[in-house]
C-alpha cells in the first residue's frame, strides 16, 4: 500500500476504506512507516498515539463518515486530546495530560480520522516558524536546510512529505497559510466563529485565531470545514451561515466570472520578493485566461498602526497565556521556563493598559469596515501569501543585537522602552509575513494556494481574501484554479528521491 497511498487524498482514502479495497489499520500503519522513516528528518511528529490510534483503527469504522479510516495529526497547539498532553512547546507542560477532548478534535473523530500523533510548533504559536528550543526546528521536505514557517509548520512538512494527506493547524497571523505557502499545500483560514474553539476557550488571541486543516487538495479542505462548522455550546459568537450549499458542492460551481483585486505589495512590510511578485503575475493571468476581471487595486490603511495593533493583541494573550501554563504546571512564573521571545512579548502585554487594548481592538474593527467597504467593490483579494520564499532554518530565529535588545528588555522592563520595542516589532518583526494578519484582524476568510514554484524548485503560495462569512467563493476559485493548473502530482524531493 505504501506505494500508491501518498497519491491520495483524504476523500480518496476513505474511498477505498468504504470500498473495502484496504483497512483502516493497513492505512495506520502505512502512515505510521511514513512517519517514521522520514520524521528523524523533517521534526514534523513530536509525539506519537500509535497504540490508542492502532485500537481506533481495529474497530468498527463508520463507513458513512467523510474521512473514514484515514490518519490524521493534531498541532500540539489549542486542540485538546483526552488523555495526551498539549504543550504548545512549552517545555513547562511536558507530561501533562488533558482531561477531555476539544470539541474540534471531537468533530474531527466524528468525520471519521484516526488521530496517532502530534505536530511541532513554535512555543506559544508566535514567530511565523517553527523553531522551539523545547521541540527544535521541523525541517521543509521541499528542501531540509529551509523553513516551514510556522506556526503549523510540523503538519506541513508532514503533509507535504505525504505522511498524512491532511492535518490540523491553527491560524492567528498566518499559522495555517504561511506553511501552507512554505510547502506546497491548501490551507484556508476559516471566517472567524466559523470553527468551535470549546471547551475551554471561547476565542484565541482576541478572535485572531481560527482552526482548520492544510491539504492536498481543495476538496479534501472543503469537506473538513464541512464537518468541523458551527457552533459549539456558549461561543461568543459564530460566523453567518449564508451558504446555500456544502462547501464541498462550492468546489463544483462555476457559474459566473469574478471580480478579483490584486496586489503585488506587501501589506504590513515595505519590501517583498521578486519570486513572490511573479507567482502573484503568474496567478493574475491564470484568473485572467480563465474568463475573470482582474483589476490592480487594494486598500488604503496605516500598516504601522495596524501592525502594531495586531501585536499588541498578541502580546496581551502570551501575557495571560504564560501565567496559565505557570498554573497549569503548578510552578512560579519563572523566565528560565520561557523563551526569549515569549518572555518580551508576555512583559509587553503585562505592561500594557487597558486603553492600549482597546485602542488595538477599534483598530481591527477599523480595519473590518475597510474590508467589508472593500468586497463591496470586489469578490476576492488576491496578494502573495508571504513577502518571501522559505527562509534558511535559523535566519528568522532573533540572535544578534535583536536578542541583546530582548535580554536588555528583561532585565529592565520600564513600560516606556517596551512601548518602543513594540513600535520596532510592527515596523520590521512582520517582514518575511507580512500579507497574512490583516485578514485575522478582519475576520475574513482566506485561503493560500500552491501555485507556484520558485527557480529553486521551493513552492511560492498566492492568497485569496472573501468577505467575512464567504468561504464559498474562496472553494470556488481555488478548486477552478486546481482544475487549471493541478498540483497533487508535485512532490517534494524528499519523497521523489526515495518513493518506493
Amino acid at each position: 500500500m505504501i506505494g500508491e497511498y501518498e497519491d491520495y487524498d483524504a476523500l480518496g482514502l476513505a474511498e477505498l476504506v468504504k470500498k473495502k479495497e484496504v483497512s483502516a489499520l493497513e492505512l495506520l500503519d502505512t502512515a505510521i512507516e511514513r512517519s517514521e522513516k522520514y520524521n528523524p528528518e523533517l521534526n514534523a511528529v513530536v509525539h506519537t498515539m500509535y497504540d490508542e490510534a492502532r485500537e481506533t483503527a481495529s474497530e468498527e469504522i463508520n463507513l458513512e463518515a467523510p474521512f473514514a479510516g484515514v490518519p490524521f495529526l493534531v498541532k500540539d497547539l489549542i486542540a485538546d486530546v483526552a488523555g495526551e498532553p498539549t504543550t504548545s512547546s512549552c517545555k513547562i507542560l511536558a507530561g501533562i495530560v488533558e482531561d477531555t477532548d476539544s470539541e474540534l478534535v471531537s468533530r474531527f473523530k466524528k468525520s471519521g480520522l484516526v488521530l496517532f500523533g502530534k505536530t511541532n510548533t513554535p512555543e506559544f504559536g508566535i514567530m511565523g516558524i517553527t523553531e522551539s528550543k523545547f521541540r527544535g526546528a521541523a525541517y521543509n521536505p521541499w528542501d531540509l536546510t529551509k523553513s516551514t514557517g510556522g506556526s503549523s509548520g510540523g503538519s506541513g512538512a508532514a503533509v507535504a512529505a505525504r505522511i498524512v494527506p491532511m492535518a490540523h493547524g491553527g491560524d492567528g497571523g498566518g499559522s495555517i497559510r504561511i506553511p501552507s505557502s512554505h510547502c506546497g499545500l491548501v490551507g484556508l483560514l476559516p471566517s472567524r466563529g466559523r470553527n468551535p474553539m470549546g471547551p475551554k476557550i471561547g476565542e484565541g488571541w482576541g478572535g485572531l485565531a481560527r482552526e482548520h486543516v492544510l491539504t492536498r487538495t481543495v476538496r479534501d479542505s472543503a469537506a473538513m470545514l464541512d464537518c468541523l462548522a458551527g457552533e459549539d455550546a456558549g461561543p461568543p459568537y459564530t460566523a453567518p451561515n449564508n451558504k446555500k450549499s456544502s462547501f464541498l458542492e462550492a468546489c463544483e460551481k462555476s457559474d459566473k466570472p469574478l471580480t478579483i483585486a490584486f496586489t503585488r505589495e506587501a501589506l504590513y512590510a515595505s519590501s517583498i520578493h521578486s519570486d513572490n511578485v511573479e507567482a502573484v503575475d503568474d496567478a493574475v493571468a491564470l484568473l485572467q485566461g480563465l474568463g475573470h476581471t482582474v483589476v490592480e487595486d487594494k486598500p488604503v490603511f496605516d500598516r504601522h498602526a495596524y501592525s502594531k495593533s495586531y501585536l499588541q493583541i498578541v502580546c496581551g494573550w502570551i501575557a495571560w497565556e504564560i501565567e496559565q501554563t505557570a498554573v497549569k504546571a503548578g510552578k512560579e512564573i519563572k523566565f528560565e521556563d520561557y523563551e526569549l521571545t515569549s518572555w518580551i512579548m508576555g512583559l509587553v502585554g503585562q505592561k500594557s493598559s487597558a486603553l492600549d487594548l482597546t485602542n488595538a481592538i477599534h483598530a481591527c474593527h477599523q480595519a473590518a469596515r475597510m474590508m467589508g467597504a472593500f468586497h463591496k467593490k470586489y469578490d476576492l483579494f488576491l496578494s502573495a501569501t508571504t513577502a518571501q520564499p522559505p527562509a534558511t532554518i535559523g535566519t528568522l530565529y532573533p540572535h544578534g543585537s535583536d536578542a541583546f535588545a530582548m535580554q536588555v528588555l528583561r532585565r529592565i522592563p520600564f513600560k516606556g522602552l517596551l512601548s518602543k520595542a513594540l513600535d520596532s516589532l510592527a515596523e520590521d518583526a512582520l517582514s518575511a509575513t507580512p500579507n497574512t494578519q490583516l485578514f485575522n484582524q478582519t475576520g475574513q476568510p482566506a485561503i493560500s494556494l500552491p501555485l507556484n514554484r520558485n527557480k529553486e524548485g521551493l513552492p511560492i503560495g498566492v492568497q485569496f481574501a472573501a468577505e467575512y462569512g464567504n468561504e464559498c467563493t474562496l472553494y470556488r476559485i481555488a478548486a477552478e484554479l486546481e482544475r487549471a493548473q493541478p498540483w497533487i502530482n508535485l512532490k517534494p524531493s524528499l519523497i521523489s528521491k526515495t518513493s518506493d
